[in-house]
C-alpha cells in the first residue's frame, strides 16, 4: 500500500490550495505555489517538501530553477516529465509577465469618454442593452458588465445585480450606460426612475454614482452633464 499523500489528503492547515483560497497567493512560499502545480510528491516526501528541496538546490532562486532542463528536473525522485514541464512552464509564464507592461485601464472620467468607449459596443444593436461600468477612484475602468439585454424600447434592470458587481470589484465609483435603438436621446420616465434608484443604492453603499449615459449612433445624453446626478 502506497504512503504517497496527495494535497487533498494533508492536514487542513498544510494544504496550499486551501491556504491560497483563504489567505491569498502572497501568503504562500514559492515551494507551496509550485506544489499546487505538481499536485503530489513521492512516497518519501510531500509536494511542498519536494519543491523545497529542489529550490534549496537552486539557492532558492526561481530564476535558477527556470534555467534547468526537463532532464535535470526528472532526476529528482517524484518528478516525471509532466511535472518537470509544468514547473518550467510556470517559470516561463513568470518571465513573460515580468517583461510585459501593465495593462492600461481606460479613463472613463467624463461622459464623452464613456460614450467613446461604449459606442462601438452598442452602435449596431437593434435592442436595448444596459451596462454597468465599475471604476476606481481615478475614474479608471475596473470592469464593465452587461446587466441586461432587452427589447426595442426597454430592458429590465435588477439594481441588486449592479451593486453586487460593484462590490465584488471593489469599485469606488459607478457609471451606467444604455442605448436607444430608436435614436431618440430624451430619457424615458423609466430611465429617470431607474437612475434615481441606482443613485440611492450607490449612496447607501458609499459608492459614487458618476453618470448615466444614453447612447445613440453618433450622439449621447449624460445625466451628469445635464445636472441630474
Amino acid at each position: 500500500m502506497s504512503d504517497k499523500l496527495n494535497i487533498n489528503q494533508w492536514a487542513e492547515e498544510d494544504r496550499p490550495r486551501e491556504k491560497m483560497a483563504s489567505l491569498g497567493a502572497e501568503a504562500l512560499s514559492s515551494a507551496e505555489l509550485l506544489a499546487i502545480l505538481i499536485g503530489s510528491g513521492s512516497t518519501k516526501e510531500s509536494a511542498v517538501d519536494l519543491m523545497k528541496r529542489i529550490l534549496n538546490e537552486c539557492n532558492n532562486s526561481l530564476n535558477t530553477l527556470g534555467k534547468k532542463s526537463i532532464h535535470d528536473l526528472c532526476q529528482y525522485n517524484g518528478v516525471g516529465p509532466a511535472k518537470a514541464i509544468t514547473i518550467l512552464a510556470a517559470c516561463e509564464l513568470g518571465k513573460r509577465r515580468q517583461m510585459e507592461s501593465p495593462e492600461e485601464r481606460p479613463d472613463l472620467g467624463t461622459a464623452t469618454l464613456i460614450y467613446n468607449h461604449m459606442h462601438p459596443v452598442m452602435q449596431d444593436l437593434d435592442v436595448e442593452e444596459f451596462w454597468a461600468l465599475m471604476l476606481n477612484q481615478n475614474h479608471r475602468l475596473i470592469r464593465k458588465v452587461r446587466i441586461s439585454h432587452g427589447g426595442i424600447t426597454a430592458t429590465a434592470v435588477d439594481i441588486r445585480i449592479i451593486m453586487r458587481e460593484a462590490l465584488l470589484c471593489n469599485a469606488t465609483q459607478l457609471a451606467v450606460c444604455h442605448n436607444h435603438p430608436s435614436g431618440k436621446l430624451t430619457p424615458s420616465k423609466q430611465d429617470q426612475d431607474l437612475t434615481r434608484s441606482i443613485m440611492q443604492a450607490c449612496h447607501t453603499m458609499d459608492i459614487r454614482f458618476m453618470d448615466h449615459v444614453i447612447v445613440t449612433d453618433g450622439h449621447y445624453y449624460s445625466y451628469h452633464e445635464e445636472g441630474k446626478c
